[in-house]
């Protein structure tokens, strides 16, 4: 079938919005606000008012400022989510260089017998070095003394790891061949290095969502990770529902509790509380749990001031 739609201009969509029942008090700041943030973007944040997907009819007094204040929040938690994963990934990082460092040397990343797959070492062992490579292009001073000192091709992998992408740097972790290396990775973690490898893999995904700043509060995530068994505490706060593991929930209680281990004393759950009290978000559409636990109490209750 061919596509039939033609485009509409900043007032067309207005007064579509307002055929479908939508309260517009103000056309004019509706119009500024969808010119710069696209009518097609903003429908996946109208859809939850939506009394009929079909007609695409909305609930009765649905104001635009409804659907703004969603996208807000989605956009703020976008942003406190990156927070946490960046503490994480610099942790992660830390640990996946220094273990593999004191049991390999100073280039376990060129060493291929260290990883079960050849065929995805040479894949990110390639783009390891297209990223030295553009690194160097782009004045990266580390990587300029390196190659001009030294014979190895790649720089030691302290310095290897701080070029690599959370997704990649998931990916060499996921590929180590001992399973002694990998324990020692996820052991300041207090995870199974099962648990570890594919919740990182999850957080990749995570992480690619916020930094395209895609919708993230009620999406149907495709990538779950697997629920870890211990410790005791952390595993009675995930929701095990099938729908639960498809939603944002458990990856939060993951963020709060790894925050604990590598930013000790931190607020993040309390300023995550905090984003939606502000906005009075709907828990369900986020995979809470019906029973309360030590972390969805952390995670829905504003306790103080952060």
């Amino acid at each position: 079938m061919k596509f039939g739609k033609a485009p509409t201009s900043f007032d067309q969509q207005v007064d579509r919005l307002m055929d479908r029942g939508m309260v517009i008090p103000d056309r004019n700041t509706v119009i500024r606000y969808l010119s710069h943030l696209n009518y097609y973007r903003l429908t996946a944040y109208w859809l939850p008012f939506e009394a009929d997907h079909e007609t695409h009819r909305f609930f009765p007094e649905t104001r635009f400022s409804d659907v703004l204040d969603l996208y807000i929040f989605d956009r703020e938690l976008r942003l406190l989510i990156l927070d946490a994963i960046e503490r994480v990934e610099v942790s992660v990082r830390t640990g996946f260089s220094y273990h593999s460092s004191q049991r390999h040397g100073s280039h376990p990343h060129l060493k291929p017998e260290l990883f079960f797959d050849k065929g995805k070492y040479r894949e990110n062992l390639a783009k390891l070095k297209d990223e030295v490579n553009r690194s160097q292009r782009s004045g990266e001073k580390f990587v300029r003394h390196f190659r001009e000192k030294y014979d190895e091709p790649l720089p030691p992998i302290w310095a290897a790891v701080e070029l690599m992408s959370f997704g990649q740097l998931s990916k060499w972790y996921g590929n180590l061949k001992s399973r002694t290396d990998r324990k020692a990775i996820a052991e300041p973690y207090g995870l199974d290095e099962k648990c570890l490898r594919s919740f990182l893999h999850h957080l990749s995904v995570i992480r690619n969502l916020c930094a395209h700043h895609s919708r993230l509060w009620n999406r149907e995530l495709t990538v779950i990770f697997r629920l870890p068994g211990r410790p005791a505490e952390l595993a009675s706060g995930l929701n095990p529902n099938p729908e639960g593991k498809r939603r944002l929930y458990n990856t939060l209680v993951m963020l709060v509790y790894l925050m604990d281990i590598v930013s000790p004393g931190h607020h993040w759950d309390h300023r995550l509380a905090s984003l939606f009290d502000r906005h009075g978000i709907d828990f369900d559409r986020m995979g809470f749990p019906k029973v309360s636990s030590e972390y969805s109490i952390r995670l829905s209750t504003y306790g103080r001031t952060c």
